[in-house]
């Protein structure tokens, strides 16, 4: 690799990503995102963040190629390197084909192959780390620079909807602030297993962060030369380390992690980023509030909430057992305790005034410095705590959350707040408006528990657990009685006073089987663990009021000592299709609507959804389950809140432009109040940082606020009719090639790497619902990674294109399609995500795969059909958008995949020629099998991390 050979005036091969064109992105507005339409802001500020951008890519680049791979790899290596970048480029420009790529790739050994794909997968990571840098310095700049050159500040941030509704007479100050004060986004983190990377290596790359942000600080300092050059040189040492430690580190995942590995991650994201971001977007929020209003947010208000599946969800996971369950509970009580003694005792130096209220100096006596003793007060408690639930989890102590010393949000808020109540009623604003502030946000975002955990299990696991119990009791066969039977006797139990099985002592010596007493002892343990400790009981596979009903007796049972929220999960068509029922049902019970105070939660389930009926109709019915589901709320006068289950694939209801997504939402759905699933990779875009987290809660800000005050209109019913045709054409063309062509399984099998991606140990679950089960029963994260490894994307576009041209055959059809995207906010966001997909998408690398892998004729006419299929739907997207070329109002995605595709296209060529062998049996021993192995891992981290997509 003759540019990364030499360590002066050479640049590393890999680091040439970022120069090999004029990379020209619209001015980046402070969410980061890229509008639909194109912008032509000066070039003077676009052009400078280009260079910083590709400097610093640069400088990753040489450290690894120069630096680091040289030393501990070798040249040759290198020159591998080198050859297959330069082929591809050459594929890319037409002056070759992807044989001679595919033929390269051949002669390279097993060990060569693993140092090479592991070369390409360092390097796409650690541009993602620069490119994450750059989002934030970007962000960082754009207000001041749309300032400066009199741009309108974009409406996807709190400032720039703010402006907007003022501007426009929309709202009021008064109302935006009372708007702000009640409206919630709550950020699920879950445990689905798609981010690929270990959680060492994660580390290790916000260190990396770290050490260009000491860097950019230097050059904002002017330089080296104003700064000093040792600084700069030992900030560059620090990166070297850094790069280094990446690459002497195993990448490999050797063991699936537990769930209460994953829990410590979710727990980490919070630790490391979140307790900075959330007070520093508040504070943010406030100056935004001052600038625009002259007011600022209440201190009891926090727009944002956390919670957590990690450790709660237990839906096909046998792993998350009763146990765990506590055991990560407790766990995040202790992390809770030890951040907030951090916090406390950084307060107590703080506050070292002797100026304070009657009422403070009632509640600390005679004392020289009141406030450090309140400090000191909490601190004993917090540290006592840490104690407790450390002897809880060790098994020391009795589980017991009452006893501990701080179990309740309360006992922390008060003390803080009659402090703070203190110093602005003595004249100390500077001190009041001071890191107390802070200290008081975060009590009010993570409780004393970080994020409640929900709990979800499937409902046919309930079924289970009451027919062994009704069969105990003899009174019949639960699993045998129909739903009115069913719903008769549970509500007749629900109102009994009498417990329904009879108390000795645990669940487990009533002689019922295993499985059955995991169910019951998750309720029982659920009692224990206090109403800040949890969030919501979900029930995934949901299709029946009595679902709801039975779990709602099981907490009844347990002696649940709060009402805590009972949530179906519609996740099929189907169920999405008779969830109206279902909630009409439920309303319409006495006793359920006397039980539930007027608030009723449902999920709606986008990855399921997607993945039994296609995208295009999996959207269209979730929106109007959605739409049915609120008008049915709005009948029973009872507040209804919607929990979104998206990925962060198109494929799986991920959506980046999150502004676009919740003002895409159907009219009267999102009310003050957005409920949506943060799941795996997404958690590391956005929350990985804490400028970018910081960027992600504004945004969450602004789209719910905009959308309270300006909800989107209600589609025509030409309109509607027009999807409810593009859904059924979609659902049928998509069904026919997925359930009914007998090719399909056999294609998916042997033309994608599915059998193989168990190998990655990246979740605590099984990778099917039952381990007997074929792609019917693969869980859609699975089901959409291989095919996004392939990059043929198949979930996310099939039986769009059937659907699109019937309607666009008529002049009236087209005209209708052309009016729906300029003007419904649901259809263009869906029209654009189908567009994003395709242009990832690519048919040489797909065609491949079959020429590697599948040897079935059937199975291989099937691939060139579904890449035909694949160029019908591109051809048809660009119809309705009526642009010339996919993406073209994204000029930075544009720019991203052209520049990344010559590094990606040699690490598919290696996936596919790796699998080849590792199917075939091409390998000389075990150690060379496992470096085979090891090599696709690596392979697959690499693909993902240069599409920036998994599962």
């Amino acid at each position: 690799m003759a540019m990364m050979i030499s360590a002066r005036g050479r640049r590393s091969a890999l680091s040439s990503l970022y120069s090999l064109s004029v990379y020209r992105p619209a001015l980046v507005a402070a969410s980061g995102k890229i509008l639909r339409r194109p912008l032509s802001t000066e070039k003077t500020v676009t052009d400078t963040l280009d260079h910083r951008l590709r400097r610093d890519v640069r400088m990753l680049g040489d450290i690894l190629g120069d630096t680091t791979i040289n030393k501990h790899s070798g040249k040759e290596i290198f020159n591998h390197v080198e050859e297959l970048r330069c082929l591809a480029q050459a594929l890319r420009t037409g002056e070759t084909g992807l044989s001679k790529l595919a033929e390269k790739v051949k002669t390279l050994s097993t060990e060569e192959i693993l140092g090479v794909s592991k070369g390409f997968a360092h390097f796409f990571a650690l541009a993602n780390t620069a490119d994450n840098h750059h989002r934030v310095r970007s962000m960082r700049e754009s207000i001041q620079s749309s300032k400066s050159l009199g741009v309108p500040r974009q409406e996807d941030s709190s400032l720039g909807t703010i402006e907007n509704l003022l501007k426009r007479n929309i709202a009021t100050p008064d109302e935006i602030i009372k708007a702000l004060g009640s409206q919630k986004a709550e950020l699920v983190l879950t445990a689905h297993p798609t981010e690929i990377n270990r959680r060492t290596l994660l580390a290790k790359h916000r260190d990396v962060a770290k050490r260009l942000e000491v860097l950019e600080q230097i050059d904002l300092a002017g330089g080296a030369e104003v700064t000093g050059r040792f600084e700069a040189e030992e900030a560059i040492k620090g990166l070297t380390r850094a790069v280094e430690a990446l690459w002497t580190s195993d990448e490999v995942r050797r063991n699936k992690p537990t769930p209460q590995d994953e829990a410590r991650a979710g727990i980490a994201v919070i630790e490391h980023v979140l307790w900075a971001a959330v007070p520093s977007y508040l504070r943010r929020l406030d100056g935004v509030l001052t600038e625009t209003m002259g007011k600022t947010l209440p201190i009891h208000a926090c727009p944002i909430a956390f919670a957590s599946w990690m450790g709660g969800d237990r839906d096909g996971n046998p792993n998350v057992t009763p146990e765990v369950t506590r055991e990560v509970s407790f766990t995040a009580r202790k992390e809770a305790a030890i951040l907030y003694l951090r916090d406390v005792r950084d307060l107590r130096i703080e506050l070292s005034t002797t100026k304070c209220t009657p009422k403070l100096r009632e509640i600390v006596g005679e004392t020289r410095e009141p406030y450090r003793k309140i400090c000191l007060q909490l601190e004993h408690d917090l540290s006592a705590t840490v104690d407790a639930l450390q002897g809880m989890v060790d098994g020391h102590l009795e589980p017991d959350v009452q006893a501990l010393p701080i179990h309740s949000q309360k006992q922390i808020l008060e003390p803080l707040l009659v402090m703070h109540e203190s110093l602005l009623a003595t004249g100390q604003e500077a001190q009041a408006n001071g890191p107390i502030v802070d200290v008081i946000r975060r009590v009010r975002c993570f409780g004393v528990c970080l994020a409640p955990l929900d709990i979800r299990q499937e409902s046919t696991r309930h079924t289970e657990a009451l027919d062994a119990i009704t069969r105990y009791l003899g009174v019949g066969s639960y699993a045998q009685w129909d739903e009115k039977t069913r719903q008769a006797w549970l509500l007749m139990e629900l109102q009994s006073k009498r417990p329904l099985l009879p108390r000795v002592g645990s669940s487990t010596e009533l002689g019922l089987g295993e499985v059955v007493q995991d169910t019951l002892r998750t309720f029982e343990v659920a009692a224990t663990l206090g109403e800040e400790a949890l969030g919501a009981y979900v029930i995934s596979m949901a299709t029946s009021p009595s679902d709801v009903l039975a779990v709602k007796l099981m907490q009844k049972e347990f002696c649940m000592p709060w009402n805590m929220r009972v949530v179906p999960l519609f996740e099929t068509l189907d169920d999405l299709d008779q969830s109206e029922d279902t909630i009409r049902t439920l309303l319409g019970l006495p006793w359920y609507r006397g039980n539930i105070n007027g608030k009723q939660e449902v999920m709606i389930g986008y990855s399921d959804s997607a993945k039994d009926a296609g995208r295009m109709a999996a959207a269209w019915a979730q929106y109007k389950a959605q739409e049915r589901l609120a008008g049915v709320a709005e009948d029973a006068g009872v507040q209804l809140t919607f929990f979104h289950g998206k990925g962060g694939t198109v494929s799986r209801g991920g959506n980046p432009a999150l502004y676009e997504a919740i003002m895409a939402q159907p009219r009267g759905t999102v009310n003050g109040h957005f409920r949506v699933t943060e799941q795996g990779e997404m958690i590391t875009q956005n929350f990985g940082h804490p400028g970018i987290a910081v960027n992600t809660l504004d945004t969450y800000t602004a789209g719910i606020l905009h959308y309270g005050f300006e909800p989107p209109e209600v589609p025509s019913g030409k309109w509607r009719k027009t999807m409810d045709r593009l859904s059924e054409v979609s659902c049928e063309a998509y069904r026919d090639i997925v359930r009914r062509d007998e090719r399909f399984v056999p294609y998916f099998r042997t033309a994608t790497p599915e059998l193989e991606l168990g190998s990655l140990n990246i979740g605590s679950r099984p990778a099917k619902r039952r381990p007997t089960g074929g792609v019917e029963t693969l869980r859609a994260i699975p089901w959409v990674f291989s095919w996004t490894q392939t990059r043929l994307n198949l979930p996310a576009w099939l039986g769009v294109a059937d659907a699109l041209s019937e309607l666009a055959s008529t002049d009236d059809g087209k005209a209708t399609l052309r009016s729906m995207y300029d003007q419904w906010p649901f259809f263009a966001t869906n029209i654009d995500l189908f567009e994003t997909i395709l242009a990832k998408s690519d048919l040489d690398i797909a065609e491949h795969y079959d020429k590697e892998l599948v040897s079935d004729v059937k199975a291989k006419e099937l691939g060139a059909e579904l890449r035909r299929r694949l160029q019908e739907t591109s051809a048809e997207i660009l119809k309705v958008s009526e642009r010339p070329d996919l993406i073209a109002y994204n000029e930075v995605l544009r720019w991203q995949l052209v520049l990344r595709k010559p590094y990606l296209d040699p690490v598919n060529v290696m996936q596919a020629h790796i699998l080849h062998r590792l199917r075939s049996g091409v390998f000389g021993s075990p150690e060379e099998e496992q470096q085979l192995k090891d090599a696709l891992v690596i392979t697959i981290k690499g693909i993902a991390g240069g599409m920036r997509n998994t599962g």
